[in-house]
């Protein structure tokens, strides 16, 4: 077990060094069957004698926005490092390894290999490739990734065949529903975190500034986690007619801007005082958005760092909703991520009447059906209608007996 749990961790090691770097041969190219050699005995159109190198290659070529990339890396390793584990390089994949990969990615197996809820270095032996069981969505874009690397083999002349052209994407859900929100009641808790939180020292007053200026920028724009850490301090303007609005940059690198409400700018100007700057930044204000707490010098933080405070917040309000007797709240705090507050901030709004089409340019979503997930008005009117209708139904049933009539 030892020294299959290195090896493990050594692959997985090698396969995520960046991908500029020269990186060592992990799985050997299989011999090609006679006959069905690459492009048909032309040399192949990429300079990859491995599956790493090629998902390498792949990486360079496929123009990919800076959080895409680093999601997509991380996907193609841990797709490899399932063929790895399989005994298999990429040219010996057939369909029926691919309908096990999608089952994989659903249940990670065996778990205790696999899977750490605490993200441990990646050097470290307690590190694992997942989290956790991963969501829908990430379920579907992970088998894509997969997909899309035997596609670029193919084309590239790498692979002689693609046995992803034969096995079906993982489709949405028909009749899905947003259900990672917090309701009222656990964002109120949220706030109480917030002022719960220490500021009796100069860091604590930052960690407490910027905690609340993170949280309301979450669940107040709906911006994703890497959106608001991307951003600079110049982001958040107005164009001189009481207008407050935060400029991001979304998935594919496209340019969204976000209205700003009155709260979250004036945690903004507080975020700001705690580190001894002015209340407004200028346009031209390069300094990063979320800052690091430690030290004199203005850094920026990782997404990472950022979800973790994130979720720090929403552990000390789950506490809270313990004590507070509201169970429900708190195992939902518990189980949340920071993208739970951009869930909460879209439904909320589409259960308020904001039309779709709002939504969606808000959120940065290429479909509408995408948007119409969190509307979950329809569904609560049907089930509020239906359980009146049972708590009083004497008059309609003294009707049906007066007519002598069945009610079935």
């Amino acid at each position: 077990m030892g020294n299959s749990l290195e090896k493990f961790f050594f692959t997985w090691n090698i396969l995520m060094i960046d991908f500029d770097s020269p990186l060592e041969p992990v799985l050997p190219v299989a011999a090609i069957p006679s006959g069905v050699a690459p492009g048909q005995g032309l040399e192949p159109l990429v300079d990859a004698g491995t599956d790493s190198e090629l998902a390498r290659s792949f990486l360079l070529h496929a123009g990919l926005a800076k959080t895409t990339l680093k999601s997509t890396k991380t996907e193609l390793a841990r797709f490899l490092l399932w063929c790895s584990v399989q005994g298999k390089t990429l040219v010996e994949i057939r369909v029926e390894d691919l309908i096990a990969y999608k089952a994989f990615l659903k249940d990670p197996q065996p778990a205790a290999k696999w899977i750490s809820p605490t993200r441990w270095p990646r050097l470290d032996p307690r590190w694992r490739p997942f989290a956790g069981p991963l969501g829908e969505a990430s379920i579907r874009q992970a088998f894509r990734v997969a997909k899309a690397l035997l596609t670029f083999g193919v084309n590239s002349g790498y692979l002689p065949r693609n046995a992803g052209a034969l096995v079906k994407n993982i489709k949405t859900s028909k009749g899905a529903r947003v259900t990672r929100f917090l309701n009222v009641m656990a964002i109120n808790f949220v706030h109480a975190a917030v002022k719960a939180l220490p500021c009796d020292t100069p860091a604590a007053n930052k960690a407490m500034a910027r905690e609340r200026f993170l949280f309301l920028a979450y669940v107040t724009t709906g911006a994703r986690l890497s959106e608001i850490v991307g951003a600079t301090m110049g982001s958040i303007y107005t164009e001189g007619d009481a207008r407050w609005w935060i400029d991001v940059i979304g998935k594919g690198s496209k340019p969204r801007r976000l209205p700003v409400s009155k709260e979250m700018l004036a945690a903004f100007r507080d975020y700001r005082c705690a580190y001894a700057l002015l209340p407004d930044a200028s346009r031209i204000d390069a300094t990063p958005l979320v800052l690091n707490t430690r030290g004199q010098e203005l850094k920026s933080v990782t997404d990472a760092a950022a979800s973790k405070a994130i979720k720090s917040l929403f552990a000390g309000a789950a506490d809270l909703a313990d004590v507070g007797g509201d169970l429900d709240s708190a195992a939902a705090l518990r189980n949340a991520s920071p993208h739970w507050l951009r869930h909460t901030m879209l439904t909320m709004h589409a259960n308020n009447g904001v039309a779709l089409k709002t939504l969606q340019d808000t959120a940065g979503h290429a479909s509408l059906s995408t948007t119409a997930a969190y509307l979950h008005k329809a569904d609560k009117e049907r089930h509020d209608e239906l359980m009146a209708s049972m708590e009083n139904p004497v008059g309609d049933q003294a009707d049906i007996a007066a007519s002598g009539t069945s009610s079935y």
